[in-house]
């Protein structure tokens, strides 16, 4: 019997972790392992990485055009809009404040002296804490190009966003365009369906560079404060979701969390939310049964400021790098890092690496020791793997609430041979 993708998925994560930590110290300094067979596994991680980011920007655009025109009263995308919005701007905040709560009470760092530690530096780019102002106000591009070339989301929503409106405006002469992006919808989504065939493969390469360069020692010596933010995380992803979508929709947290879990492996290797795109369309489409409009709009949104999981992670990463410096927060300082937190966690980017240039950011707006960044770093990638796995489960959760409020979930005939062998394996 043919195994499911998700199976596949992670089977090619597992092995690729256990070759990769073969490598690091078994075969080390053999060059056939560590330099050929290590180059050529990063080479092809990358690649896949970037075919997946390839289909990103049009699959963004077209998706959230299709969206629109298939509304059938532009009144409902108003509604549509303002409930996604809403739930996601709700779910950040609630994220920030469990994370600081429980930083708060358990103190992470706390007696670890990184004053006397050298790990080296990190290397980031100068970035202002962004103001609601500035993002409004950079949402509306003045070079459509520059912004489809750059990658920016929240401008290509937008541009997406006034195409369909002024599509549905046209009323009986729309047909053409409607029947263009329908067409060009279909291509991504078999363009998608060609390049996920490659996960088992892509996967199996990103995490034999993984497992090869993952400094134990490094990660033993915070390996509570590591814990702590993989506890967080999956307690977001693998009960807090579930139970919401079910207290809300009906669907039971099972059968939410079975439905999810390639989504999951997929972007606990990725770790990037932009590159889970295409499998979350996928999950809400053909796994949970929403529509296609509620989708196109709310996924491309969500991986832009959806950001519960960037939100633990640098809020984690703050109290413990605050602490191993001597320097802890007050009870009455938890309202400012939370505020700083939520506008650092919606600027940061859905790609590999988004929250550690934010955490960078965050402890030089605070006045923190910069070089705890180079310890937060070396754990980055676990911990990264982790917070994309609660950003795009939680873009899933939102879209499935929103979709359910909305009438706009239909049943989906499962293959019931395809589902034994995803639950048994």
């Amino acid at each position: 019997m043919d195994k499911s993708l998700s199976s596949r998925i992670f089977l090619g994560l597992f092995a690729g972790l256990l070759l990769g930590t073969a490598i690091q110290y078994i075969f080390n300094g053999i060059t056939l392992f560590d330099t050929y067979l290590l180059g050529l596994a990063e080479n092809a991680g990358t690649m896949f990485v970037s075919l997946i980011k390839l289909l990103v920007v049009p699959l963004v655009y077209i998706s959230i055009v299709c969206g629109i025109v298939e509304l059938k009263d532009i009144r409902s995308f108003g509604r549509l809009g303002g409930k996604t919005f809403g739930l996601y701007l709700l779910n950040t905040i609630i994220a920030i404040v469990a994370a600081l709560t429980v930083a708060y009470l358990v103190q992470p760092g706390a007696g670890v002296d990184l004053a006397n530690t050298v790990a080296g530096s990190v290397a980031i780019t100068a970035t202002e804490t962004p103001d609601i102002a500035s993002l409004v106000v950079n949402i509306v591009p003045s070079n459509p190009v520059q912004a489809f070339a750059e990658g920016d989301m929240l401008q290509i929503i937008f541009m997406a966003i006034l195409t369909g409106i002024a599509i549905q405006a046209l009323d009986s002469r729309s047909g053409p365009a409607v029947r263009t992006f329908k067409v060009a919808n279909e291509i991504m989504m078999k363009l998608i369906g060609l390049v996920m065939s490659l996960a088992p493969y892509g996967v199996f390469a990103l995490m034999i560079h993984l497992g090869a360069t993952l400094d134990a020692q490094t990660l033993m010596s915070v390996a509570s404060y590591v814990a702590l933010v993989v506890v967080m995380l999956a307690f977001w992803i693998f009960i807090f979701y579930p139970m919401m979508v079910q207290l809300t929709t009906g669907i039971s947290a099972r059968e939410f969390s079975r439905k999810t879990r390639e989504q999951v492996l997929f972007s606990l290797s990725t770790a990037s939310s932009n590159a889970t795109i295409p499998v979350t369309m996928r999950t809400l489409t053909d796994k949970i049964g929403v529509s296609k409009s509620v989708a196109g709009f709310g996924v491309p949104l969500g991986a832009t400021m959806n950001m519960s999981g960037v939100s633990i992670y640098i809020a984690i990463a703050t109290v413990f790098c605050a602490n191993a410096f001597g320097q802890p927060f007050a009870l009455s300082d938890m309202l400012t890092l939370g505020f700083t937190v939520l506008l650092l966690s919606i600027g940061a980017g859905g790609v590999p690496g988004g929250g550690i240039v934010m955490v960078g950011v965050l402890l030089h707006q605070l006045g923190i020791p910069p070089e705890g960044l180079a310890i937060v770093a070396a754990v980055d990638r676990i911990n990264d793997m982790f917070c994309t796995s609660s950003n795009v489960v939680g873009d899933t959760a939102v879209n499935t609430i929103v979709a359910k409020s909305e009438g706009e979930i239909q049943p989906v005939v499962e293959d019931k041979a395809a589902t034994t062998a995803e639950v048994t394996s």
